[in-house]
C-alpha cells in the first residue's frame, strides 16, 4: 500500500490523541469511521470524510484497519470483548499507552480473534500529528505493517521495530522516561533559584542552550555503557560527579532535594562498590543491576 491509496478507517476513541490521528488521516483522504463513549464528540469534525458510528460494533465492521487510542489496556479489553468475533480478518492497531506485556497480552487476544496486531507508541503531541517531529514507533504483525504503512505515515515518521508487540511500548516507556527526569530535573533547577528571585522563564533562557548542549553526550555515554568499560580515559569520574554539595544546597533553600539526591543515591552505590575512579556512567549500573551493585568490584 502506498501513501496514496485511499483506505477504510476506524478510529476508537475522540481524546485530544484519537482526535488528532481521525482528524489527520481523514485529511489525507481516508474514509474514517470514529466512535467515543460519549457521543457527539464528532460534531466538528470533516463530516464529508468522518462517520460517527453508533455503536463500537458498527465502527468495528466499517474498516479494515482499526486504531484504538483508549485510557489503558484494560478499557482497550473493555471496549473490544463485546465485538471480539469482528475483529477477523481485520488488523487491530493499539496506539493506548500500555506495558510491554499488556501490548504482548494485547496481541496474543488479538490473534486469538483472527486479528492482525500493531502496537503503536506515539511519541508527539496531539498538534503534531501529521507534522514536522511528528514520530509513532510500531511494533507487532510485519505483514500488517506493511500492507498499513501508507496510512500509518499519514501521522508521522513510522519506524517498525520488529515483531514482538512490546517492542514500540518499552521503547515509547523508555524514551518517556528520559523526558520526564529532564524536566523534573528542570524544575528542581527553577525552584533553587526561585530562592533568589529569579523567574522559572529566566531561569529557561539558560537551562534550554546548556542542555541543549549536553544532549549529544548521549551518544558518547552510550558507546561507553556498550563497551562495558568504564574506565576509559576520558570521562569524569564517579568521584568528581559527587552531588553532595547540590543535596545540601537544596536543602538549604528549602527545597525538596528529591530529584537530585535519587541521582546522588545512584552514584554513592558505585563508590560504596568501590567503583569510585569510574566514569560517570557507570550509574547505569545501578540503574539496570541494582541487585548485584554492592557485590560488583
Amino acid at each position: 500500500m502506498t501513501p496514496t491509496t485511499h483506505s477504510t478507517v476506524t478510529v476508537l476513541g475522540l481524546g485530544s490523541m484519537g482526535r488528532a490521528l481521525a482528524t489527520t488521516v481523514a485529511a489525507a483522504g481516508h474514509r474514517t469511521t470514529v466512535w467515543n463513549r460519549t457521543p457527539g464528540r464528532a460534531d466538528d469534525l470533516d463530516s464529508a470524510r468522518t462517520t460517527e458510528a453508533s455503536s463500537v460494533g458498527d465502527a468495528v465492521t466499517a474498516s479494515s484497519l482499526v486504531v484504538v487510542c483508549l485510557l489503558d489496556a484494560a478499557s482497550v479489553r473493555e471496549v473490544l470483548d463485546p465485538v471480539a468475533d469482528a475483529l477477523a480478518g481485520r488488523t487491530l492497531v493499539n496506539v493506548t499507552t500500555t506495558t510491554p506485556e499488556q501490548s504482548r497480552a494485547l496481541a496474543a487476544w488479538a490473534d486469538s480473534h483472527g486479528a492482525a496486531y500493531l502496537d503503536g507508541g506515539v511519541m508527539a503531541t496531539p498538534p503534531m500529528i501529521g507534522g514536522e517531529g511528528s514520530l509513532v514507533l510500531y511494533s507487532g504483525s510485519p505483514a500488517a505493517y506493511e500492507e498499513w504503512r501508507g496510512v500509518l505515515e499519514t501521522w508521522g515518521e513510522s519506524p517498525y521495530l520488529g515483531e514482538d508487540a512490546g517492542a514500540a511500548a518499552l521503547y515509547d516507556l523508555a524514551l518517556l522516561a528520559g523526558m520526564y527526569a529532564m524536566f523534573a530535573g528542570f524544575f528542581h533547577g527553577a525552584a533553587m533559584v526561585a530562592t533568589a528571585g529569579i523567574s522559572a522563564s529566566a531561569f529557561a533562557e539558560s537551562a534550554v542552550p546548556f542542555v541543549s548542549a549536553m544532549v549529544p553526550a548521549f551518544r558518547d555515554y552510550a558507546a561507553v555503557v556498550d563497551g562495558g568499560d568504564y574506565g576509559v580515559a576520558g570521562q569524569q569520574s564517579l568521584d568528581f560527579s559527587d552531588l553532595s554539595d547540590m543535596v545540601q544546597a537544596s536543602a538549604d533553600a528549602g527545597v525538596a532535594p528529591g530529584v537530585v539526591a535519587a541521582v546522588q543515591g545512584l552514584i554513592r552505590r558505585q563508590i560504596d562498590a568501590g567503583h569510585g575512579k569510574d566514569g560517570f556512567a557507570r550509574v547505569y549500573e545501578s540503574i539496570a543491576r541494582p541487585a548485584t551493585t554492592r557485590a560488583a568490584r
